[in-house]
């Protein structure tokens, strides 16, 4: 039912297109054998909005991976640096949150570790929208942030590491074997942001898959027993995204998300200091507008991405897309 779903969008979108231009193209020669100008311009501004929309499904043509279509667990874990780190990693939580927020995904919180001082140690969070995991699995890797720290009574600039790691929700078509015996299970006293996050009971559980060292923690839930079922299902989809990586031999720059989280192994740089500027290290895409990116609008960077790797080098056709 979702792949049929999918498909109806589709062929619905594809025909919404063609009358579209149709419509304004005849409007565009109505408009000129009347010499009404203002009839023409309105036909031409629906062209270039529908120029815009034609590159979006564009983009989405090129997320036909084989899990894609899944929502999507991101994980966020601040590199060394203390308490800068700690903050870079909330703020990547933060634009995360905000990009599946303007797209009209859901945003659950799994797992946040505070930082000692300010900001989070590690987060897990569920995206859940359509081809949430083909849209986000272009951002693992580690981000680097180069600003004045507001921890620093100096005022020196600073630089810190945060990486993000992306891995699909799998659902029940997809069967994945892990033997008990070979997973090592936790429990422990929930913390963190309390309230709509988590909870501060008894209740949290890390699911460490002893053979390939992998671990999960889940602590959303009220009880036991639910962050279990949770944890389960998200070791599953962790051992599944491994073995997905090593069928489609994915970019080098993706395993950039189980490096070390420091100088080298970085996909993107925030810079707020000296000037402003965020580059994307692997597809040269650069953007002046710091605070917009912060903010969720992360679309250019990850349509470059999908791009480079559909066509091999650069954005291909889809340079227009912003």
């Amino acid at each position: 039912m979702q792949e049929r779903t999918s498909l109806e969008d589709s062929l619905t979108g594809i025909g919404k297109v063609e009358r579209e231009l149709s419509d304004n193209i005849e409007m565009i020669e109505l408009g000129e054998a009347e010499g009404d100008e203002g009839v023409v311009r309105e036909a031409e501004a629906a062209l270039k909005a529908l120029k815009k929309e034609v590159a979006r499904r564009e983009l989405e043509a090129l997320l036909s991976g084989e899990a894609d279509r899944f929502d999507t667990y991101l994980e966020v874990h601040a590199g060394a640096g203390g308490t800068e780190s700690q903050d870079w990693a909330s703020m990547l939580l933060r634009m995360y949150t905000r990009w599946a927020e303007k797209h009209g995904f859901k945003v659950e919180y799994l797992e946040e570790s505070e930082g000692e001082e300010a900001g989070i140690k590690s987060a897990t969070i569920q995206i859940s929208g359509h081809n949430a995991y083909g849209w986000l699995k272009t951002e693992a890797g580690v981000h680097r942030l180069v600003r004045i720290s507001p921890f620093d009574s100096n005022a020196r600039r600073h630089t810190s590491f945060s990486s993000v790691q992306i891995f699909p929700v799998i659902d029940n078509s997809i069967k994945i074997d892990i033997a008990e015996s070979d997973v090592r299970v936790d429990t422990m006293r929930s913390g963190g942001a309390g309230g709509q996050h988590v909870n501060k009971t008894e209740s949290a559980v890390r699911l460490t898959h002893v053979p390939t060292g992998v671990a999960v923690v889940c602590q959303a839930g009220r009880s036991q027993h639910k962050n279990r079922a949770q944890a389960w299902d998200m070791l599953r989809a962790r051992l599944y995204e491994i073995e997905l990586k090593k069928r489609e031999e994915q970019a080098a720059a993706d395993q950039a998300a189980k490096t070390e989280i420091g100088w080298g192994h970085q996909i993107r740089s925030y810079v707020l200091q000296p000037y402003q500027m965020v580059k994307d290290l692997r597809t040269g895409v650069q953007t002046s507008d710091t605070a917009g990116v912060l903010d969720g609008d992360l679309d250019e960077f990850m349509a470059a991405t999908l791009a480079q790797r559909a066509f091999g080098t650069g954005p291909g056709s889809v340079e227009d897309v912003d």
